[in-house]
């Protein structure tokens, strides 16, 4: 199993972290140009609750980010600027490119990692992002979550599954690294239909992948689907013996960028075994060791 840390470490030559980054971007399917309300799953603050003030420069951003872990990573640890809220190439290539331009002047920051939809990559913003990728190394994250197009409706993806394939071949054909997520535990997906879902991601040509748990989140409409008792949340060991599958569908070289989630516990609804973060930890050390 190829994790994110031996990685970064072959790559870069040292322990990486992220500094997460809110860009202050939405998402086409917020603000009505092909949706609205965003994925059910999906809370207010667009998986970026753990990211820095969203009033503050990008450069304040990474020194709080990078304050919060600095005791733990060293004076000798690398860092990504990490734009993860939202959709964050929903929006100009000039807007984009200043952006990027800022986290990069960093002094700490040695990579870029932009999260962001399938359908939001023209080709100009490509362009973009390949020539940044001739400076230093940037890493394209792509929510994919399922392959199954009835599934995408379910959750209010609002873009087909084709146009995720379509993405990893201009983002790889242009040098940039592709990392996938993909959510175990969907409503009405069987287990199959997950390890379908990464079965895909490598036919697709992903570099990595990033697995989830499927979590509740407060002021959701999966909230009112799960309290209505439409699905039930996975188990901790259910949920792992599927991963566990998973990972043997991998080929050797697809780097595992995270083995699961938590949501924030403020929002946190269920499953609450994601909650403890040092168990699950622990579990998987045990498990995958």
């Amino acid at each position: 199993m190829l994790t994110a840390n031996d990685h970064y470490r072959s790559r870069f030559g040292c322990k990486m972290y992220k500094a997460s980054i809110s860009f202050a971007k939405t998402c086409p399917n917020r603000d009505g140009a092909k949706g609205t309300g965003g994925c059910i799953f999906c809370s207010a603050g667009g998986s970026g609750e753990f990211s820095s003030c969203i009033q503050k420069s990008i450069k304040e951003q990474i020194d709080d980010a990078i304050l919060q872990v600095s005791k733990k990573a060293g004076p000798d640890a690398g860092y990504i600027a990490y734009f993860q809220s939202f959709t964050n190439t929903y929006c100009s290539p000039e807007e984009l490119a200043k952006a990027m331009g800022e986290a990069i002047s960093h002094p700490k920051i040695k990579a870029l990692s932009i999260a962001t939809r399938p359908d939001c990559l023209p080709e100009e913003t490509v362009k973009l992002l390949e020539e940044r990728a001739a400076k230093l190394p940037v890493y394209v994250e792509l929510g994919l979550q399922t392959s199954s197009d009835e599934t995408a409706k379910l959750i209010n993806r609002c873009y087909e599954t084709k146009e995720y394939a379509d993405a990893v071949k201009r983002l790889k054909d242009a040098g940039i690294n592709v990392i996938t997520h993909v959510i175990f535990g969907l409503p009405k997906e069987t287990e199959e239909q997950m390890l379908d879902t990464v079965r895909y991601c490598v036919e697709a040509g992903t570099d990595g992948i990033k697995f989830t748990c499927l979590y509740v989140l407060k002021d959701t409409v999966l909230e009112k689907m799960w309290k209505a008792g439409e699905f039930e949340v996975l188990g901790r060991e259910e949920y792992f013996d599927i991963v566990e599958k998973a990972i043997k569908i991998l080929p050797s070289d697809i780097v595992i960028h995270r083995l699961t989630g938590d949501g924030p516990k403020k929002l946190l609804l269920a499953p609450m075994w994601t909650a403890d973060k040092r168990s699950v930890i622990n579990y998987i050390n045990r498990r995958f060791a």
